[in-house]
């Protein structure tokens, strides 16, 4: 078994496909540790309660820095014997300590078309640039911004009458089928 953790900050719903796929045998040989969170009352962390997921719910605002607050992160992912982790609407850029620490192991998923639309406000930026096109991207994190390697991606449709909600809802029934493809596919 690979034991991954998963990173996020608001709704959980990448989480939420996640672990769905877990418990239906659909993410083979991947063990959950736990749901790291930066908010500690997203409500990620009561859809890890009802998994029965250990939560890891640091606000970073407590630590004296960044440097503190990813060194007290990777004390418990080390303590589970973590291997990867995994970032589902996880609104942090990760810095030096993870990344020297999950180097080539920490897995994001994003609303566009990589190397387009980078940070928040994808969706935004794809409609109000009358983009034809969107999509998600899973891709490998790095210091950057949305700009490590990307790993795969899957792409809709933008309609002329596309609202944002619209437009996300259709990104993110993408990243449902494809963020388990590639974990499945990258992390066995």
């Amino acid at each position: 078994m690979v034991k991954i953790a998963i990173f996020a900050s608001g709704s959980g719903t990448n989480f939420d496909n996640i672990m769905q796929h877990i418990e239906r045998g659909k993410l083979e040989n991947i063990e959950m540790t736990g749901l790291y969170t930066d908010k500690p009352g997203a409500p990620c962390v009561a859809l890890a309660q009802k998994y029965h997921v250990n939560i890891y719910a640091y606000d970073p605002k407590q630590f004296s820095s960044k440097q503190h607050y990813e060194e007290t992160l990777c004390d418990s992912l080390q303590k589970d014997g973590v291997e990867w982790i995994v970032l589902a609407g996880y609104m942090r850029l990760i810095g030096e300590t993870l990344l020297h620490a999950y180097e080539g192991r920490i897995l994001n998923i994003h609303p566009s078309l990589l190397p387009k639309y980078k940070g928040k406000h994808a969706v935004e930026q794809a409609l109000n640039n009358r983009e034809t096109t969107s999509g998600t991207t899973v891709h490998y994190v790095d210091a950057g911004m949305d700009t490590g390697e990307v790993i795969a991606q899957r792409e809709c449709p933008i309609y002329p009458d596309d609202a944002v909600t619209d437009l996300e809802q259709r990104i993110k029934a993408l990243e449902y089928e494809l963020y388990p493809e590639v974990i499945q596919k990258i992390i066995r």
